[in-house]
């Protein structure tokens, strides 16, 4: 015990005393009512309790039965009173009287025969005065309008393939599903067979690690993006460069082609999207807005025809022919590093670090948020035409989720190579292959994961654990 300041007296206290003292304090920390909120007062007790009748009982609340008359016991009662089966303190209720009393009568109709249906409140209980009101039976049980999530089998790691000597960062399919390639850290692009996994070609060319890569449609071509600030055109008959873009200040982060017409849309770490005429190599237009690094892009055949995505948390809708804004979604907090177009439905998802969202298009109106939170950093996502939603972290964690109701059904967490530090484990991209039955994942361990849907599962064996959420959340 601390000794007391030297000349200061000390107040003798008895153990009792110090006791009670003690017993007092603990008492009012661990008292049941301590955290309880301070009870209503009558008045707006009474003021709710009356809206909630009316709003319910207003047709029949006035009615008087045969019985009740010829008891004599009820008094003419105020308009806005309601008559519930009971005999507690009549006099005393219609001595209060007002607008907003609840009145009890004597019990009009015979008992009916208990409910045997579990959940169901048949009755409606009016306690005393010094207890709250319940309000359970007055209120409208409405089933929730959620849509319930699709079943769908679960997702499993089926090969894994080494070869790059650095971070894994981009990847594209070619549109006839036989191979895919991958740029990386070491400053290569990898072509890789889909069905056996080997290695077919290397490309080198850039001086940086790669981030962009794209596969055009209608020709011969494959684009790829560097922090080198170069944007290259690759010949795939020639397996050479044949045209290089120049314009960009920094690194360029993404890479996107129109489907339709010949262009080829980039963003970079300079806050700009610029609009490439593929075969000129022309600067065609800089569609400039972003307050931040423009690190997610995608495009469509009508307006909006390009969507951004952008560290300073904006995703912006382009209108190509003036070079404007047409739009700009404020909803995230952090910055949008992933974006994802559904191949059917005209809606997009955007993911950040608070939060995934979905978007419907052509006006950008908010959907719904996806009723689970990685809870870290997401750098890649993809959906395919079944409404997997797929989505890679930071720390390795991928997810996978019901595109119409946002329901998370699964998630993973990849497993580093022997011989790679924990901190490896992270996911910088993934794609889904053209039939989306194929998903492929580049990672910081230097290695390509293929996955596919674990077929062996069944409803049964894997059954949809899901809650509708009880609120919806407009932002």
């Amino acid at each position: 015990m601390a000794t007391p300041a030297m000349g200061e007296p000390v107040e003798p206290q008895s153990l009792k005393k110090l006791s009670l003292k003690s017993l007092k304090r603990s008492h009012d920390l661990f008292a049941p009512t301590h955290s309880l909120l301070f009870s209503p007062d009558p008045e707006s007790k009474q003021v709710r309790a009356s809206c909630k009748v009316n709003a319910e009982y207003n047709t029949v609340k006035n009615l008087l039965t045969d019985q009740v008359r010829e008891q004599g016991k009820v008094a003419v009662v105020p308009s806005t009173t309601l008559l519930l089966p009971g005999t507690q303190h009549i006099k005393d209720a219609d001595n209060k009287g007002g607008s907003t009393a609840i009145v009890p009568a004597p019990h009009m109709l015979p008992k009916a025969p208990d409910s045997t249906i579990p959940g169901k409140n048949t009755t409606l209980s009016i306690p005393g005065s010094s207890d709250r009101f319940s309000t359970s039976a007055l209120m409208e049980r409405v089933p929730s309008r959620w849509p319930r999530p699709v079943w769908h089998a679960p997702w499993k790691n089926y090969r894994v393939i080494s070869g790059h000597l650095g971070w894994v960062r981009s990847i594209a399919f070619e549109p006839g599903n036989e191979w895919f390639c991958t740029g990386s850290a070491d400053r290569t692009i990898k072509i890789w067979d889909l069905a056996s996994g080997t290695l077919k070609l290397t490309l080198t060319g850039h001086i940086e690690q790669i981030r962009g890569l794209a596969v055009s449609q209608r020709h011969t071509y494959l684009f790829s993006a560097g922090d080198d600030k170069q944007v290259k055109c690759w010949d795939l008959e020639q397996n050479k460069v044949i045209r290089s873009y120049h314009g960009h200040l920094s690194g360029v982060y993404c890479l996107a082609l129109h489907p339709t017409i010949d262009i080829l849309l980039t963003g970079g770490r300079d806050s700009v999207c610029r609009v490439w005429d593929i075969r000129t190599k022309a600067h065609v237009s800089a569609l400039t807005g972003h307050d931040n690094t423009v690190c997610s892009v995608f495009a469509r055949p009508t307006d909006p025809q390009v969507v951004t995505g952008s560290h300073d948390s904006t995703i912006k809708f382009w209108d190509l022919v003036a070079g404007r804004t047409m739009c700009t979604l404020t909803h995230h907090k952090k910055s949008v590093r992933a974006m994802a177009l559904h191949p059917k439905e005209k809606s997009f998802a955007s993911a950040s670090a608070d939060n995934i969202k979905k978007f419907s298009l052509p006006k950008g109106e908010f959907l719904h948020n996806m009723l689970s939170q990685q809870k870290t950093i997401i750098n890649a996502m993809a959906v395919n035409e079944d409404g997997v939603l797929a989505t890679a972290g930071d720390n390795g964690s991928m997810w996978f989720w019901d595109w119409k109701s946002g329901h998370n059904f699964q998630q993973d967490q990849t497993i580093v190579q022997p011989g790679s530090l924990e901190s490896e484990a992270c996911i910088y991209a993934l794609s889904y292959d053209v039939s989306g039955s194929r998903l492929v994942t580049c990672e910081a361990d230097k290695t390509i994961k293929l996955w596919k849907e674990d077929l062996t599962a069944t409803p049964e064996t894997h059954p949809i654990n899901f809650k509708p959420p009880k609120d919806i959340r407009r932002y």
